[in-house]
């Protein structure tokens, strides 16, 4: 099936995020732009670093005027103590049933791992960009600031 493509509307959702508000995505592009961003697990090396990297760029973000949200089927519980433990300032929500995964058409890395996919939605809701890589967690954070600063200044002009 394969991930969303860029120019591809973005899927609507209605989920409660690991402090126990309700996330609509609908709701948060009335405000700007979203990177939604699923990972494989809370804890793991590769999905702490690209968390930490998207805590470390927040404010970027927020003054760009976007929102980050991550995603993997870990548990509530489990992403508060994620969320506690790093100082992560964005919301998580739990995908355990993995129908945001489905939407969004995320698939399994090698046939094992859930996949590490960014979306950077604009306020339109179309994707604008897509980012798939399960090596460079990293990477994530950075790739979806240039496209949200990117967005940004086009919406100045």
């Amino acid at each position: 099936m394969g991930a969303l493509a860029v120019g591809a509307q973005a899927p609507d959702f209605s989920t409660e995020t690991h402090d126990g508000t309700v996330l609509r995505l609908a709701e948060l592009l009335e405000q700007g732009a979203v990177v939604l961003f699923f990972y494989p697990r809370d804890f793991t090396p590769g999905c702490t670093a690209e968390a930490c990297a998207f805590r470390d760029d927040y404010a970027d973000f927020v003054e760009a005027g976007a929102a980050v949200v991550g995603v993997s089927a870990d548990s509530g519980d489990s992403h508060r103590r994620f969320a506690q433990h790093h100082d992560l300032p964005f919301p998580l929500v739990s995908d355990a049933d993995g129908a945001l995964r489905a939407a969004y058409g995320v698939d399994k890395v090698w046939g094992l791992l859930p996949g590490r996919i960014t979306f950077v939605i604009d306020r339109q809701g179309i994707v604008r960009h897509v980012f798939d890589s399960a090596l460079f967690a990293r990477r994530h954070s950075g790739d979806a600031l240039a496209v949200i600063e990117r967005l940004s200044q086009n919406a100045a002009d």
